[in-house]
């Protein structure tokens, strides 16, 4: 069947989540979008388990945001006020119509940068053109292994430091970080050690690859710090095989 011009423009495919009474809606453009809804339980269990601690109103910084999956479901479920950060074109267009459509404006404010160590305007080299890909970089052309990346595609794209951020009064200090950049964590941890000090701090969760040093010396800083890891989580959380194995999202707790 033929559609009009009109009928065309109307289409909006959208996927609804509830999670104790309240009910999210995702937009789903693509494959991929719709996966990581039909996903969101199996995927990272562990995210939403520390998400479920957070009490109303405190506030969530969420770097790597995507599509919103995490920003939604916090802001949505528990209450709090989130920043989001995502530099990439498309999936910053989609977190913001997700923040529309679950009439969260009030409590989230969405960002098209990235963070890092330094600030200033960089290239996007982008591993994936899809709605809702990743595994993108942010100034170096290199993988989550620290790897050459072949890219599809260059975007440019603006990146700051969480401290410059916090000091200029843009943002408040967050009582929660959650950090997936694909392999430049520890950047962004160095953009953001004077943040971290403060004890307004209380977790953090970090998309790690238990290969690489630099992503170890940051787990060992960040202990240094007074945040604290579970190995048992760790563990849980660490993949045992395929693409992605020795990856694990890192629970901080002060």
């Amino acid at each position: 069947m033929e559609l009009t011009l009109e009928q065309y423009e109307q289409l909006n495919p959208r996927c609804e989540i509830e999670h104790d009474g309240v009910t999210m809606v995702f937009s789903t453009p693509g494959a991929l979008t719709r996966w990581r809804v039909d996903s969101i339980h199996s995927k990272e269990p562990w995210t939403l388990e520390w998400i479920a601690s957070f009490q109303p109103d405190e506030i969530l910084l969420d770097c790597g945001a995507n599509v919103g999956m995490y920003t939604i479901w916090a802001a949505a479920t528990r209450k709090v006020r989130v920043y989001a950060f995502e530099p990439e074109s498309q999936n910053y267009a989609l977190l913001n119509r997700n923040i529309q459509n679950n009439r969260l404006q009030h409590r989230v404010k969405a960002y098209c940068m990235g963070l890092s160590d330094h600030s200033g305007l960089f290239d996007l080299h982008m591993a994936d053109m899809r709605v809702g890909g990743s595994c993108h970089a942010v100034g170096e052309a290199l993988d989550f292994e620290h790897k050459p990346l072949q890219a599809q595609f260059v975007q440019g794209c603006v990146a700051g430091t969480l401290d410059e951020l916090v000091a200029g009064g843009a943002v408040p200090v967050p009582n929660h970080i959650k950090i997936d950049v694909d392999g430049f964590e520890p950047k962004v941890i160095a953009g953001a050690r004077a943040t971290l000090a403060d004890p307004r701090v209380r977790s953090l969760l970090i998309e790690t690859n238990t290969n690489l040093e630099d992503h170890r010396a940051m787990v060992r800083e960040l202990n240094a710090l007074g945040l604290l890891h579970d190995p048992a989580q760790v563990r849980r959380a660490e993949r045992k095989d395929g693409t992605f194995k020795g990856v694990a999202e890192h629970v901080f707790r002060r």
